[in-house]
C-alpha cells in the first residue's frame, strides 16, 4: 500500500459554520485523511471554549472515518509535521482572504517546508464568517441557515438571557457596552463593513 496523503485544515472554528463544513467535506475528498486542527488563537477572545468547538466538529464529522479533529497550540507547520501532514488546506472566500492567505502560505513554506492548498468557497457560502454569525446570534438573529443544527443550538444556549440592543448600544458577553464581536463593524448594527 502506498503512502497516505494527509492534510490539515487549521482554524479557530468559533463557531464552525456551513462554510467551514463545505471546505471540510470538499477537502476530505482530496486526501486520504483530513485533520481539522482546532486552534487557540491568543489574539482572539473566543465565544466558545476550545473543547466545545472540538466536540461540535467531532459530532458533525462522525461517520466520516477519514476526517478527525484535534486541538493544537503553536504554529500550524509544527502541528502539521507532528501529525504527518504534507499539506495545509485553507479555504478562500474573497480576494482579501487570498492576499492574507498567500502571505501566510509563503511563510509556512519558508518556515516549515509545508505546502498550502487553497479551496475556493462556493458562491452561496462566500459571505459566511464566524464573526458575522456570532454578532447576528448575539443580536437575536436566526443563524440556523448558516451553521449546522448542533451549532445553532449551542449558540441559542449561549445567548439565551443575554442582553440585547438597548438605546445606548449592545452589552457584550464580557459586560462591555460594545462587544469584541463586531467591534470593527459587520454592518449588522449599522457600522461600516469590516
Amino acid at each position: 500500500m502506498g503512502k497516505r496523503h494527509v492534510a490539515v485544515l487549521p482554524g479557530t472554528y468559533d463557531p464552525i459554520t456551513m462554510g467551514h463544513m463545505d471546505i471540510i467535506e470538499r477537502g476530505a475528498e482530496l486526501y486520504d485523511e483530513l485533520v481539522v486542527g482546532v486552534s487557540e488563537n491568543p489574539a482572539k477572545k473566543p465565544l466558545m471554549p476550545l473543547e466545545e468547538r472540538l466536540e461540535l466538529i467531532r459530532t458533525l464529522t462522525s461517520g466520516r472515518p477519514h476526517i478527525r479533529a484535534e486541538i493544537f497550540t503553536g504554529m500550524t507547520v509544527d502541528f502539521a509535521r507532528r501529525i504527518g501532514a504534507e499539506v495545509i488546506l485553507r479555504g478562500i472566500r474573497t480576494f482579501a482572504d487570498f492576499e492574507y492567505e498567500f502571505q501566510l502560505a509563503l511563510a509556512n513554506k519558508r518556515i516549515g517546508g509545508i505546502e498550502t492548498v487553497f479551496i475556493m468557497s462556493t458562491a452561496e457560502r462566500s459571505f459566511i464568517r464566524s464573526t458575522l454569525i456570532k454578532e447576528a446570534a448575539a443580536l437575536g438573529g436566526d443563524v440556523s441557515q448558516f451553521v449546522p443544527p448542533p451549532v445553532a443550538e449551542a449558540l441559542k444556549r449561549r445567548f439565551s438571557g443575554q442582553a440585547r440592543i438597548s438605546a445606548r448600544g449592545f452589552v457584550g458577553l464580557n459586560g462591555e457596552e460594545t462587544p469584541d464581536i463586531g467591534r470593527h463593524g459587520s454592518g449588522l448594527r449599522g457600522e461600516g463593513v469590516e
